[in-house]
């Protein structure tokens, strides 16, 4: 019996040694399939629409500078984004997948950003498995490579001070003056992230970079800016909702929602109806580009990596606004002063009214891609779809944004000041991250 078992032992190490160990293809679907599962992830947990912009941006650097590592077309973002320095360099003696490596450390930085980490190990543990199946050696080289570039990447986030912004007060409701913000129904949920601005910025030199015009000031007086804007958003609603399943305003209202803070109230239960948020609308539309383009895994990483970094800076520059301007929404407003029963399209998101975050988020992520797929880019745009949501074609990124834009007034959730400003200024970020960035060496690789 043991002469058995040593000839079955042997027999086992001869055919794995004579196994012939296959090439590994990482495609751009791999990476868009790691993203999804992000996406899903965030949607489960429930995270705020700024916080969810960090989850994209970090897993999406450590990615990118590995292939920057190995790609000359595409430039690293040391000395372009803060405080970034050097990834390690791969052992010589080590052959590795770059791509492989990079979606390695993509999925190892998402999972250490997120709660439910068990969804991501499950999603990483079955491509490993085939991975390993493959090319045991290259696959071992690749992940000890990509888990030591996650954990640089790992030490460079611990101190964007996201950490210290978890220990910092609550907003505190100003009730003395009517033009503050104040919670809104049904939920009254405290202002979400009121210290958003403190979080280190990625490319913009910081949060009060691109500070906004005041909104009008806040007046009821019938011949005032304020209250003009006040009855534009009141009487739109009631129009458009006078037409019932035939607007198209509502429509548009609906597919931009994005709102991960949605209750829902059924007798003396409330619960949360779970959606994307803003900034993974347009991670959606990224994948749309890319996968209309057939581009690479690299050029999609980078696709990825520079929208994600514009939508997060773009949190930044909207919520300081937001906290520093601490504008009342059209909902209180209306309620007290126009229509107590009156109720919104949308319901209102917790946190100030300007600038629209959807708006500032919007213009900066157009903006971006539009330097990296070309003006006029014609795309259907089925991120909504799971959610119930007919697709939408738009003629280009820029007319996207805004529709998206506009949105927000026709759900009755921000003024046109709010809306109109917001996505000139996040225009203006992303311009200046575009012309900031120097990622391409290459510049025929835009328009691959």
């Amino acid at each position: 019996m043991k002469l058995y078992l040593r000839l079955c032992a042997l027999f086992a190490v001869v055919i794995s040694c004579n196994k012939k160990e296959e090439p590994i293809v990482i495609t751009s679907q791999d990476l868009h399939g790691s993203i999804h599962k992000v996406t899903e992830v965030m949607i489960h947990d429930i995270f705020s629409p700024p916080v969810a912009s960090r989850i994209f941006a970090y897993p999406n650097i450590a990615a990118y500078e590995i292939v920057a590592l190995n790609n000359s077309g595409y430039k690293s973002l040391v000395g372009q984004v803060t405080d970034l320095t050097p990834i390690p360099v791969p052992a010589k003696d080590k052959p590795i997948n770059y791509q492989m490596a990079a979606l390695i450390a993509h999925m190892e930085i998402s999972k250490r950003l997120i709660f439910s980490e068990d969804r991501i190990e499950a999603h990483r543990d079955s491509l490993y498995a085939n991975w390993q199946a493959k090319n045991l050696t290259l696959f071992k080289n690749s992940e000890e490579y990509g888990l030591a570039v996650a954990k640089h990447i790992g030490n460079w986030l611990d101190k964007d001070n996201y950490k210290q912004t978890r220990t910092m007060p609550k907003f505190t409701i100003n009730t003395d003056d009517n033009s503050r913000w104040q919670p809104t129904p049904p939920a009254y949920m405290d202002g979400i992230e009121p210290h958003w601005s403190k979080i280190r910025p990625f490319v913009i030199d910081s949060a009060n970079q691109f500070v906004p015009v005041p909104p009008p000031a806040f007046s009821m007086d019938k011949e005032s800016d304020f209250y003009r804007e006040v009855k534009e958003v009141y009487d739109i609603s009631r129009e458009i909702t006078a037409k019932g399943d035939s607007s198209e305003e509502i429509a548009i209202a609906k597919f931009w929602d994005c709102n991960p803070y949605v209750s829902v109230t059924r007798g003396h239960l409330m619960f949360a109806t779970k959606k994307i948020t803003p900034g993974a609308h347009w991670i959606g539309i990224t994948k749309i580009a890319c996968e209309k383009t057939n581009s690479d895994f690299d050029k999609t990483i980078f696709a990825y990596t520079k929208t994600s970094m514009a939508i997060a800076d773009a949190f930044i520059s909207c919520w300081d606004e937001k906290y520093r301007s601490n504008l009342i929404r059209p909902e209180t407003v209306i309620n007290q002063y126009i229509d107590e029963n009156w109720a919104p399209v949308l319901q209102t998101p917790p946190f100030p009214e300007y600038t629209s975050g959807h708006s500032v988020v919007s213009g900066a992520a157009a903006t971006v891609l539009t330097s990296i797929f070309g003006d006029n880019f014609a795309f259907d745009d089925d991120t909504e779809v799971p959610f119930g949501l007919p697709v939408r074609g738009f003629t280009s990124f820029n007319q996207a944004a805004d529709e998206a834009a506009i949105s927000r007034m026709y759900g009755g959730i921000h003024y046109r000041a709010a809306v109109e400003v917001g996505v000139g200024q996040g225009r203006n970020l992303g311009t200046f991250i575009v012309d900031k960035l120097e990622m391409n060496g290459n510049k025929e690789l835009v328009s691959k």
